[in-house]
C-alpha cells in the first residue's frame, strides 16, 4: 500500500502541497463530526426566550386581545375611563414595550447571525474536505488503472511470448512427423 501511495504523490498534478496540508488538517480537525456549538450567556438565552415569544402567534394573539379589551373599556366606559382617548399610557406603553423588546430582537438576530457564519464556514470546511478527498480518490483510482494496463501490457506480452513458442514448437512437430 505504500508504494501505491508513493505513486499517488508522485504522479497527481491536481492535488498542491498546499491542497495536502489542507487535507491532513481537515482530517485532524474531522469537521463534519465537529460542529462549532458556541455556550449561551444568560444574556443571551433571555434574548432568545424574548425573541421567541415576542415573535409568535400565541404573543400576537394576547395582545391583540389586550388592547381591543382596553379599548373597549375605556371608549364604554364601564369602568371608570383610566385612559380615554387619545389613549396617552397605551401609546407609551406600547413605546415601552417596543423600546426595550426592539433591542433585545436584535441582539439575538446579531448572534444568530454569528451563529450562521459559523455554521457558513464549517459548511465550507467540510464541503473542502469531500471535493479533497473525492479528487484525492479519483487520483487514486487513476494511478490503479496505469498500474493495471501496465501489468496486463505486461501479462500480455509474456502471452505473446509463450504463443510463439508454442507456434514454434508446434511447428517443428509438424516439420518433424
Amino acid at each position: 500500500m505504500n508504494s501505491l501511495a508513493e505513486a499517488v504523490r508522485k504522479h497527481i498534478p491536481n492535488v498542491s502541497d498546499e491542497e495536502r496540508l489542507l487535507i491532513r488538517k481537515l482530517r485532524e480537525k474531522s469537521p463534519a463530526m465537529n460542529p462549532p456549538r458556541p455556550t449561551l450567556t444568560l444574556g443571551e438565552r433571555l434574548s432568545d426566550r424574548v425573541a421567541t415569544v415576542v415573535g409568535s402567534w400565541p404573543f400576537v394573539v394576547t395582545q391583540s386581545v389586550l388592547l381591543a379589551l382596553w379599548l373597549a373599556l375605556n371608549i364604554t366606559a364601564w369602568v371608570r375611563h383610566w385612559d380615554p382617548y387619545p389613549f396617552i399610557l397605551l401609546n407609551l406603553m406600547l413605546s415601552f414595550q417596543a423600546a426595550y423588546t426592539a433591542p433585545v430582537i436584535m441582539m439575538s438576530q446579531n448572534r444568530q447571525a454569528a451563529i450562521d457564519r459559523l455554521d457558513a464556514h464549517h459548511d465550507y470546511e467540510v464541503n473542502m474536505k469531500a471535493e479533497l478527498e473525492i479528487e484525492l480518490l479519483h487520483d487514486k483510482l487513476n494511478v490503479l488503472r496505469e498500474q493495471e494496463v501496465v501489468e496486463v501490457l505486461r501479462l500480455l506480452r509474456e502471452q505473446e511470448v509463450r504463443l510463439g513458442r508454442m507456434e514454434a514448437a508446434l511447428l517443428a512437430r509438424g516439420k518433424g512427423e
